[in-house]
């Protein structure tokens, strides 16, 4: 085998990587662009919260609706659970699904004129 074909396949490899990568950060963002998900997923930034907590948080969703975005975002791994009695409490994943939130939002700031521009 040649360094040509060599270098080839470990290009594609890279590739497909790439491409797995694009497609979760893609199902990622694609999860933060529902109102009510982008409302609990800051509201678990700032810590653990049951259902009830986060229905309150929700502006207006009711439970059921909460319940069942909450379960989207777990099936997706961004959020994890625990039992609390018969309470189950809701936990971010990792601090990187906050602080992406947070961003979202400054951008939107600054698109609202409520940051002035900036690099």
């Amino acid at each position: 085998m040649d360094a040509r074909m060599h270098l080839s396949g470990a290009h594609d490899a890279q590739q497909r990587e790439d491409g797995d990568r694009l497609a979760a950060a893609v199902e990622v963002l694609g999860l933060l662009a529902d109102r009510t998900r982008l409302v609990l997923l800051r509201r678990l930034g700032e810590g653990e919260a049951d259902v009830t907590t986060l229905t309150e948080s929700a502006g207006g969703a009711t439970r059921t609706s909460v319940s069942q975005h909450l379960a989207r975002l777990r099936l997706a791994g961004l959020v994890t659970t625990r039992k609390d009695g018969r309470r189950v409490v809701y936990a971010l994943r990792h601090g990187h699904l906050r602080r992406l939130v947070d961003e979202a939002l400054s951008v939107a700031d600054h698109q609202l004129g409520r940051l002035p521009s900036h690099d």
